[in-house]
């Protein structure tokens, strides 16, 4: 499955849970949606605070999965194009100089 067809799949879940209805308790805002991912990837941290690895494969891909979806969310709301993002960033950062 692609990154066009995880946004269908998010957008669909996020419809039916009303959460893009006016009076949802949890607005789909840019704001809103990057709080949230950022909280998410803190909990990704949570994984590795004492270890070098995790302990929990299936609870950090949970996690994981989390990151991913707020991001598919923000990306959506934002009305960008996050696989031609992804590979702009990529080409970008091919010509960059990583030293120093």
């Amino acid at each position: 499955m692609d990154i066009k067809a995880l946004t269908i799949e998010m957008n669909k879940f996020v419809s039916a849970q009303g959460w893009y209805e006016p009076e949802s308790p949890r607005p789909q805002t840019l704001r809103n949606l990057a709080v949230s991912l950022s909280i998410e990837a803190a909990e990704v941290l949570e994984h590795f605070q004492w270890d070098e690895a995790s302990n929990n494969k299936d609870e950090l891909a949970q996690e994981l999965a989390d990151v991913a979806l707020y991001l598919l969310q923000i990306a959506s709301v934002a009305n960008i194009d996050l696989e031609q993002a992804v590979l702009s960033k990529l080409e970008h950062n091919y010509r960059r100089n990583w030293e120093g």
